[in-house]
């Protein structure tokens, strides 16, 4: 897959999770809440997923700097120039709550993760910016 491709898979991914993310924050009094809040998640892990390999593949293309895992990837984007320390924190946040997806049957896990999605959006959003 060419560079290009995968970051329009990228921004059609962070679309679909702002989309997901929206109708559950309309929704957090309604019946649907959970369905949607969890959608949502669901999508983050997508999307997570997406951003990762987009770094990579772009720190290989661009820089020719190989890494194997998300948190590598995100260190070496840093050390690349390409973000600050702060996004960086944040990035590694999210990659710790997208391997916490995995126990979102519990309610508070589910919360959390939801809570801190509109922060993870932003800076998603930031970086494929800097990725275009």
């Amino acid at each position: 897959m060419a560079l290009e491709e995968q970051l329009r898979d990228f921004e059609r991914a962070l679309d679909r999770l702002k989309e997901a993310f929206s109708r559950a924050s309309e929704g957090t009094k309604s019946d649907d809440y959970y369905f949607f809040r969890d959608s949502a998640i669901q999508r983050f892990e997508f999307t997570v997923e997406i951003f990762w390999k987009t770094v990579k593949r772009y720190l290989s293309f661009k820089e020719g700097i190989d890494c194997r895992t998300p948190k590598s990837c995100i260190r070496e984007f840093f050390s690349a120039g390409f973000i600050d320390e702060d996004t960086t924190v944040k990035l590694l946040e999210m990659i710790d709550d997208r391997n916490l997806t995995s126990h979102t049957y519990k309610e508070e896990v589910a919360e959390g993760i939801f809570s801190r999605l509109e922060g993870y959006i932003n800076i998603l959003e930031k970086v494929l910016g800097r990725l275009m």
